[in-house]
């Protein structure tokens, strides 16, 4: 994997890749992929799931009833809900989304595909994530699995990662590029 020693330097990089070799290791690799889909469409859907995720005052036994059942209420199978569970326990819920990240990257170089984080000013629909999954393949030469997030305050366009690269055709950048061209 080409950035797996990164991924694994991290605290929430140690939790993906103990989820990723159990995921693997018990042929659950689709499924866990699809709950953490679920949890992380849940942690931006819902305000009160990411603040049970990142308040310090909620105790580990509240937060690993808590945790558990959203994971029944979202039908997430049992290893995603037994490790949510373990985060609770070791108060590291906060860590969530990172490590969906970093699962999702690993995930990803296991099938062979680099990962591109994506975001975007609106959401994006299916036709316009399969034409940008076109173009990042003609551009890099290889599948490419697209890890999308949404910031308003891009106002148009796109900011978009592969590994060290990065395309950001943004209105946001666009307005500060003409702004600081203007000022000199």
């Amino acid at each position: 994997m080409e950035n797996s020693a990164g991924i694994q330097a991290s605290l929430s990089g140690r939790y993906a890749t103990a989820l990723f070799e159990l995921a693997r290791d018990s042929k659950a690799l689709g499924q866990v992929e699809g709950s953490l889909g679920t949890v992380a469409k849940a942690l931006a859907e819902s305000s009160d799931f990411k603040a049970l995720t990142a308040s310090p005052l909620v105790s580990r036994a509240d937060a690993a009833k808590a945790v558990a059942a959203v994971a029944a209420s979202l039908k997430l199978d049992a290893t995603t809900t037994s490790f949510l569970g373990v985060l609770a326990q070791n108060r590291r819920l906060n860590q969530l989304p990172a490590v969906i990240r970093a699962f999702r990257q690993l995930a990803a170089a296991h099938r062979g595909e680099t990962t591109a984080e994506v975001v975007s000013a609106h959401p994006l629909s299916a036709a316009q994530v399969d034409a940008l999954k076109q173009q990042l393949r003609a551009r890099i030469g290889r599948e490419v699995a697209v890890d999308l997030s949404v910031d308003p305050s891009l106002l148009g366009g796109l900011v978009v990662k592969i590994g060290s690269q990065m395309i950001d055709s943004s209105i946001k950048t666009r307005l500060n590029s003409l702004a600081h061209a203007m000022k000199g």
